[in-house]
């Protein structure tokens, strides 16, 4: 294929030349229009700019708080835990048997239900009741650390 062969690619179009002259279709108001912001130098409209119409941001209504801070808990009863067969109970544990979805998420243990057995629980967080039955049955309770819950988010990426 020779030079004189090569046809320029559809996808590279050469810019519009405007203001030469009426003869281009392009001239005097170079596509502009005749009066108006947008004929104006300089000028821009803001994407969510709607014309002066009351903006979308105003004219859907507000209700309710969202807080950035917040702290969600994947729940896990004592009833629950005292079904699994293990003597120390983990967030893999958990994770294994079904009773969470994710291990890199933080686990908080109710005290709904009875626990029979003496076990070793790990976990993020405690409520009062579930302290007083794990203790109660003879058990322990471990606080996961943030450490740790850092190295399991970051063995699973």
């Amino acid at each position: 294929m020779e030079q004189y062969n090569l046809v320029k690619p559809v996808s590279v179009k050469s810019r519009k030349r405007v203001g030469r002259g009426t003869s281009s279709g392009c001239g005097k108001t170079c596509s502009r229009g005749m009066n108006g912001q947008l004929s104006r130098s300089g000028s821009k409209k803001r994407a969510w700019f709607e014309g002066g119409q009351m903006p979308i941001q105003r004219r859907v209504p507000k209700r309710g708080f969202n807080n950035l801070f917040k702290e969600t808990f994947q729940l896990v009863n004592v009833s629950s835990i005292d079904k699994i067969n293990d003597s120390e109970i983990t967030p893999e544990v958990m994770k294994k048997n079904g009773l969470i979805r994710n291990i890199n998420l933080k686990v908080k243990v109710m005290g709904d239900g009875d626990l029979t057995r003496a076990v070793k629980i790990k976990a993020d967080k405690f409520t009062g009741a579930a302290i007083e039955k794990i203790q109660k049955a003879g058990g322990s309770y471990v606080v996961r650390s943030r450490d740790e819950l850092r190295k399991s988010v970051s063995k699973a990426d």
